[in-house]
Parts: structure tokens; C-alpha cells; sequence
């Protein structure tokens, strides 16, 4: 029986031989358009796939014996779909993010542009020299030199006035409320307006308190300089020695100490300025010659001082005399 029948033979009745495997039929691999959801970072393996395989197993010489036919390999260059997937792909937030820095960049770069084409001072004079209370450099300039000083100045300026109203835009964004012990709101500006009003009626109360201490003849002759300030628009404007108005001003204003006042005969007797009736007994003299009223039960209530400033008054008078009679007689 030769060879080939025996093992057949073998094989059929004691052995479980492996079946011969098929070779597997290969697929035709799809090209699949990238989109921009697949980019992004790709880590591909380089290495062959028969490096990282373990070493094939050594078929038996002998041709008699049955053998298994690898198909690791095979299966391994027909799954060559790698396993790595796509991190990190970009996404819609991202991108619009891409196009904000891209802006700002471009914005940034523009002005670095304008500051580039903007005139600058060449010289080689120290730009932290002295300056003037208005930030002027000191000393001559030239025409280039002013006007860049002058751009220079109006930027810093409009940067100061955006930051304030920045600055207080924020602050009345964030007023702060305040409450009460009860949890209630506080109104701020009532509380404002409150306290307005009651320093408003604090000085109307302190000019009511001033007005109460004035008397009759100050409140007329307050009356009378309003009078003659609204009379003035009508006056002219040379006042000679003929002005009947002027004149009679003058005669009729009471002057203390006035030695030609016994000699005015229009003065009524008998009558104070305001028209009321005055004292027709004695009374002690004042330096502003003021009679008592009618009224007046003839007691001095004063504290007087008046009499003492009378007294100091003649004594240096008396005391004046005396010295210049002593120096005529030497």
C-alpha cells in the first residue's frame, strides 16, 4: 500500500486532521473623501506587520506529516484598517474661536501699522528730558516734533475719557443696594433728596433767624438800596453838583458825630424815622444818637458800656489837650 493510502487511511479513522484552510478573497479597498471632521491628528504605524508577528513556525521536512498553513498573516494584511482614532478635531465653537483671534489679530496688526506710519521724532536728544506743566518738552521744537506731541496728547487723553466712562459705566452697573434692619431696599437717591431738602430748610431757617434779628430802619434801608439799584438803570450816568436826588440823599442821611446836624431845620421833632412817637424825657446818650421809644419807663437796663466809651472817649480827648498845651509852654 503506498504511502499516500496509509496516510489517508490514518488520517480517516484515527486522527482529526485541520481542514486545508481557504485563502480568503480580498476586498477591494473604498477610497473615502476626508472631511473636516476627519482632520486633525493621524498617528499611522510605519512598522511591517510581519516585524511585529511572531516568528512562523517551521514546517515539518518530513512532506508525509500534515501541517497547518499560517493564517495569522493573512488575516493580519486583511484588517489593515487602523485602529487609531481621530483627537481633538476641530468643531464649530473652535473654529469661531480661530476667526475671533484671527480679527483681533488683524486689528492689532493694523495699528501697529498706523503707529508705524505715524511721524516720529528723530533725534538723538533724550525723549525723557524736561517737561512743562502741560507735557510739553522743553525748549525749540520742530514743526514734525509739535504736531507728533500733539497726537500723541489727543490719544492719551480720548484713552483717559474711554477708561472713565468705562469705569463709571461699571460703577452704575453695580450700585450697591443697601437695607434697612427689616431686609427692606434703601432708596439712595429719596435718602439724597431728603437730605437736600433738609439742608435747604436749615438755611431758610438760619436766614428767617438772621431777618428776625434786624431791625425797622435795616429793613427799610435795605428796601430803599433795592429801590435805588432798580432806579439806576434810569440814571445817568454823570451825577454833578446839581443833582437835586443826589442832594437830597445826602442832606437827609444821619451822620454820628455830625457837628452841622443842630442846624438842619427839616428834621421833625418828636418823631423817630420810622414815624412812631419818641421819649420826650432825658435819657443817657449813645454814640449813635438814638432816642427811646414813647413807651420807655425811663430805667436804664443797659450794661454800660456806652457810658464807659463815653468817659474813655473825653479822657483822651482831655489827656490830647493837656500835652499840647504842655508843649507850647516849654
Amino acid at each position: 500500500m503506498p504511502s499516500s493510502s496509509l496516510a489517508d487511511y490514518l488520517a480517516k479513522n484515527y486522527l482529526t486532521a485541520d481542514p486545508v484552510p481557504e485563502r480568503p478573497k480580498k476586498k477591494r479597498k473604498k477610497t473615502k473623501q476626508p472631511t473636516d471632521a476627519d482632520e486633525g491628528l493621524i498617528i499611522a504605524d510605519d512598522d511591517p506587520p510581519d516585524l511585529r508577528t511572531a516568528t512562523s513556525t517551521t514546517r515539518n521536512e518530513d512532506e508525509d506529516s500534515p501541517y497547518v498553513v499560517n493564517a495569522g498573516s493573512a488575516e493580519f494584511r486583511r484588517a489593515k484598517k487602523s485602529s487609531w482614532k481621530t483627537v481633538g478635531g476641530p468643531t464649530s465653537d473652535q473654529a469661531a474661536a480661530d476667526a475671533i483671534l484671527a480679527s483681533a489679530a488683524a486689528e492689532s496688526a493694523a495699528r501697529r501699522d498706523d503707529d508705524e506710519d505715524a511721524p516720529t521724532i528723530a533725534d538723538t536728544e533724550d525723549q525723557d528730558g524736561p517737561r512743562m506743566e502741560s507735557g510739553a518738552r522743553a525748549g525749540l521744537q520742530t514743526a514734525e516734533q509739535t504736531a507728533a506731541m500733539m497726537k500723541a496728547l489727543e490719544r492719551r487723553k480720548k484713552a483717559e475719557s474711554d477708561a472713565y466712562l468705562k469705569q463709571a459705566g461699571k460703577d452704575a452697573a453695580g450700585e450697591t443696594i443697601y437695607r434697612d434692619a427689616s431686609g427692606r431696599i434703601i432708596n439712595v437717591a429719596m435718602k439724597r433728596a431728603e437730605a437736600r431738602r433738609a439742608e435747604e430748610e436749615k438755611k431758610a431757617k438760619e436766614e428767617a433767624a438772621k431777618e428776625a434779628l434786624l431791625g425797622d430802619v435795616q429793613r427799610r434801608e435795605r428796601e430803599a438800596r433795592k429801590e435805588q439799584i432798580r432806579e439806576a438803570r434810569a440814571m445817568p450816568l454823570a451825577r454833578t453838583i446839581n443833582d437835586e436826588d443826589l442832594n437830597e440823599e445826602l442832606r437827609a442821611r444821619d451822620r454820628w458825630n455830625d457837628p452841622a446836624a443842630q442846624f438842619l431845620t427839616t428834621k421833625k421833632e418828636g418823631v423817630s424815622v420810622s414815624g412812631k412817637p419818641l421819649y420826650k424825657g432825658g435819657f443817657q446818650p449813645n454814640r449813635y444818637g438814638i432816642r427811646p421809644g414813647h413807651r420807655w419807663d425811663g430805667v436804664d437796663r443797659s450794661n454800660g458800656f456806652e457810658k464807659e466809651w463815653f468817659a474813655a472817649r473825653n479822657r483822651k480827648q482831655r489827656i490830647g489837650e493837656l500835652e499840647y498845651q504842655w508843649q507850647m509852654d516849654e
